[in-house]
């Protein structure tokens, strides 16, 4: 003998959507931003781990490139977080230059990204 299902009432997509907005920042649109300023801190720290430990084995192993090129990494990241910052800033007095900010920050985030992973690379490899 079957039993009959239950079937709960479930609110109408129009109740869930006005319930829950989507997550805005509180002056202006600079979501992305608030991401990338945390995240570019962590890795300028990565970064001059990097530097730290490189110059640490040069002495046991002989020289490398590796810790100019974290540094150079490093300042990448920095300036990640200026412009990611300058966006937060201006986001609610200058609109399109918080834009403009936050895109060209996400861009020095992402190359410093691919940077740091090409160096582990070639590190791993004792390519430079």
């Amino acid at each position: 003998m079957r039993r009959p299902s239950r079937k709960t009432a479930s609110p109408p997509r129009s109740a869930i959507a006005e319930s829950s907005p989507p997550p805005r920042a509180e002056s202006g649109e600079t979501g992305l931003a608030r991401y990338i300023l945390p995240s570019s801190g962590t890795m300028i720290g990565i970064c001059t781990t990097l530097v730290g430990l490189v110059k640490f084995l040069e002495s046991q192993s002989g020289p490398s490139h590796v810790d100019e090129y974290g540094s150079l990494i490093a300042v990448c990241f920095l300036s990640s977080a200026v412009l990611s910052y300058l966006a937060i800033r201006m986001a609610s007095a200058r609109p399109r230059v918080s834009r403009r900010c936050e895109r060209v920050a996400d861009v020095f985030f992402l190359v410093g990204l691919v940077s740091v992973v090409g160096i582990g690379v070639l590190f791993a490899f004792e390519a430079v």
